[in-house]
């Protein structure tokens, strides 16, 4: 079946705001590269309006967030931290980037003066500070504790959180709160364990939006305690096994270390973590600590840093505009923060079967955003990071192979259900047409297929039979979300689509078939009356009094002018319905000219709005880049530029909605190198508009990609013509295969609007 132009036209084959300074270390970095690519990260962008990301200290993908926490909960925290606020309740060592729900912030600690100042709940023990002493860079936080005169640094390695306390002489102490949770998540259960005068182990369980989360932890000291108290505090978390009958008081244990310090004198404390069990986080710190498990902050802060310039240093930008550098390299910097490594160095982890389970010769990785990041993040690290996509599709079978299912949103071992589709499915189709690693073809399709046959799941089996899913059946799975049965239908139909190009490639033409029918789904919504992608009921009746501008419980997150367009894989069929190019043309230009009277009642998560063009959410993302497929690519240029532009910057509010894990930092990084995958299973990138006039992509596998436009500037942003290697590009888009093979590429750019350089 020719379900996109795609099939028939290709067959691939396998820096620093001024009030926002980075911190200025200049630790010697291993390797051949000079260039500071960490110095010019800014961790404090996002941490204000919208974006809910953290400033704390990681490697890239690394198990460990480890970052400061202002100790009271709303979805303003969601990451921990809020840039408005002015406390600090502790340095915790797990979080999520950018995400709508909150969750983790695991194994805190916070160092005090005694006595410590404290609040009623749940604020407790806190600090104040100020922005004025914060100082962040990729891999790197510093902060001073007000209250305290404490200087506390932070540092990570891939399983350890590394924390430098300068105290100011006198009685002090180190709390470890085991206790404290926050929005979603709740304390289930906590052990501390004394090994002896520099050494603690233990645990903390809990429930919430990573369901049955466990984390053990083991931490080592740089100088013994002079005494430790253990306390037994009450929670208020539900037994777990959520029987009445066997509620009842429960306890977790929070512990205190107390030393007397003298003037300027440092304490370094090593915490490694594990989802396994102490022996585990044992392990885990000796491997990453030493073998003496002497906690050194400067040499963990140097490897910090290097990781971090190898990382970034994937993608070296030329350019005397500073800010755009920073704005640029902390978008990359956003996007390597997850999915996050879950396994300890011997391989454990836990199983979302309740099991523990060994990666052999591949590393397991959770935290999967895939409703976000199966659009613009995972095709980058098809890029740049090829080898962790291999591990992470094993990570997805393994997790069908424990589960039943392939994940949705997992973290920490367990499946969270959050959002819909099933997107693993493009990111492993994407990987296979790509020929990028050797993980099994064979049951990544069956997981695929599996997965797609669910039919008591999500309105799997109303998808299959009626051809959509009605609106007016209730979903248990989103409660009182409604059942986001638009969105769900054309998602699907998106994802099957994933699976009939992997099984038609694998040889597999009646699976093909099957599923290049599921995936012309979308069409039996498209409502030729209004339009509009319309939900229908379980009678086949369209929702009568549809409003494209309302945000409904049928449509996930957005309006039926977002969802329009959630036709990725088939746009020239979804031309078709819309009554041909022209008409395409003239409904992209409504949806980015027509605005609402009182934007007051929107949504928190419609945010970066032009027109009806949401940048804060997802489902908009690909939507600039779609004036390619109706021949005006001078408009794609226009609106990705003015993105850029107004709904990015160098301050705390300067990412215009959630980061979700990466994706809206993903989109920027893309759509600066000049180009996007609208269909990201699909292994073309459209042609947009490149931000710096020159831009190197290092590939892992040696060679280099060259992407040179001259004279490009906020002016001169229109693309005139393109040339691979010297040859002129005859098309809208850009093939994978042509980026791998690296060589370059040239964009001649004009200051006024230019036809298409290619034949429609």
């Amino acid at each position: 079946m020719n379900i996109s132009r795609l099939n028939a036209i290709i067959a691939f084959s396998a820096g620093v705001a001024t009030m926002f300074t980075a911190c200025s270390h200049e630790k010697t970095l291993s390797g051949n590269s000079t260039s500071r690519y960490d110095l010019m990260v800014n961790p404090m962008i996002g941490t204000d309006f919208t974006g809910n990301t953290y400033p704390g200290a990681q490697v890239p993908f690394g198990m460990v967030q480890l970052s400061p926490d202002n100790g009271l909960p709303g979805w303003d925290r969601i990451a921990g931290y809020f840039y408005p606020d002015s406390t600090i309740a502790g340095f915790s060592h797990t979080h999520l980037s950018g995400t709508g729900a909150g969750d983790l912030y695991d194994i805190s600690f916070m160092p005090v003066t005694l006595p410590p100042v404290e609040d009623e709940a749940p604020l407790g023990v806190h600090s104040r500070f100020s922005h004025s002493t914060e100082k962040a860079s990729a891999g790197y936080y510093r902060v001073i504790l007000d209250d305290y005169n404490i200087e506390v640094e932070l540092t990570a390695s891939e399983r350890t959180g590394f924390q430098r306390y300068t105290f100011p002489g006198g009685p002090a102490a180190v709390i470890l709160n085991l206790s404290k949770a926050m929005n979603w998540d709740a304390t289930v259960d906590t052990r501390i364990e004394v090994v002896d005068s520099v050494t603690v182990v233990g645990y903390r369980f809990s429930d919430g939006w990573a369901r049955d989360q466990r984390v053990y932890f083991a931490s080592r000291f740089s100088r013994p305690f002079d005494s430790v108290r253990l306390d037994s505090v009450l929670i208020s978390s539900p037994d777990p096994t959520n029987n009445p009958a066997e509620k009842r008081p429960r306890y977790a244990v929070d512990a205190v270390f107390e030393y007397n310090i003298e003037p300027g004198e440092q304490l370094v404390i090593a915490t490694a973590l594990s989802g396994v069990s102490v022996d585990g986080a044992m392990a885990n710190l000796k491997a990453e600590v030493g073998i003496d498990y002497a906690p050194d902050f400067d040499t963990a802060l140097a490897a910090a840093q290097s990781k971090w310039n190898d990382a970034l240093g994937r993608i070296d930008v030329k350019s005397s505009d500073a800010e755009a550098k920073e704005i640029f390299y902390t978008a990359l910097y956003h996007s390597m923060l997850a999915p996050t490594l879950y396994d300890d160095v011997d391989g454990s982890y836990y199983g979302p079967d309740k099991k523990v389970h060994t990666a052999d010769g591949w590393h397991n990785y959770s935290t999967f955003s895939l409703w976000d990041t199966f659009r613009a993040s995972m095709p980058l690290f098809t890029i740049i990071e090829p080898e962790r996509v291999n591990d992470m599709v094993k990570s997805f079978l393994a997790f069908y192979d424990q589960n039943g299912r392939l994940p949705v949103w997992n973290m920490w071992g367990g499946e969270t259900d959050m959002m819909i589709g099933y997107h693993s499915v493009p990111v492993i189709a994407d990987a296979y047409l790509k020929g990028i690693g050797d993980f099994d073809v064979e049951k990544a399709l069956e997981a695929a297929l599996a997965t797609s046959n669910m039919d008591s799941y999500r309105g799997i089996g109303d998808f299959k039979r009626m051809g959509y899913i009605p609106y007016d059946v209730h979903d248990p799975y989103n409660g009182e979300h409604g059942n986001w049965s638009l969105s769900r239908t054309l998602e699907y139909a998106y994802d099957d689509y994933c699976i009939a190009r992997m099984a038609e490639r694998m040889g597999h033409s009646d699976v093909a078939s099957q599923y290049y029918d599921r995936a012309r789904n979308y069409v039996n919504l498209f409502d030729t009356v209004s339009g509009f992608m319309v939900p229908r009921d379980s009678k086949g009746r369209f929702q009568p009094g549809f409003d494209p501008d309302e945000y409904t419980p049928h449509i996930c997150e957005s309006n039926g002018w977002h969802y329009l367009w959630s036709v990725q894989h088939d746009i020239d069929g979804l031309m078709a319905l819309l009554g041909g190019r022209d008409s395409m043309e003239k409904r992209l230009d409504a949806m980015f000219d027509y605005t609402i009277e009182d934007n007051s009642g929107l949504p928190i998560f419609s945010t970066g709005m032009i027109g009806q063009y949401a940048h804060g959410n997802e489902p908009s993302h690909h939507v600039p880049y779609l004036y390619n497929y109706v021949g005006t690519p001078s408009k794609t240029q226009h609106r990705v530029a003015q993105i850029r532009l107004e709904l990015y910057n160098a301050t705390p509010a300067g990412i215009c909605g959630n980061d979700d894990t990466g994706q809206i930092s993903a989109w920027y990084v893309l759509s600066a190198l000049g180009f996007y995958p609208v269909d990201p299973a699909s292994g073309i990138y459209e042609i947009g508009t490149p931000l710096f006039p020159e831009m190197t992509v290092n590939m892992p596998s040696g060679k280099i990609l060259h992407i040179k436009a001259p004279g490009v500037d906020s002016d001169h942003i229109y693309v005139k013509s393109v040339t691979v290697n010297g040859s002129p590009l005859d098309k809208s888009y850009i093939t994978h295969e042509q980026l791998m093979s690296g060589g370059d590429i040239v964009f001649e750019m004009s200051d006024t609007p230019q036809p298409a350089w290619w034949k429609l």
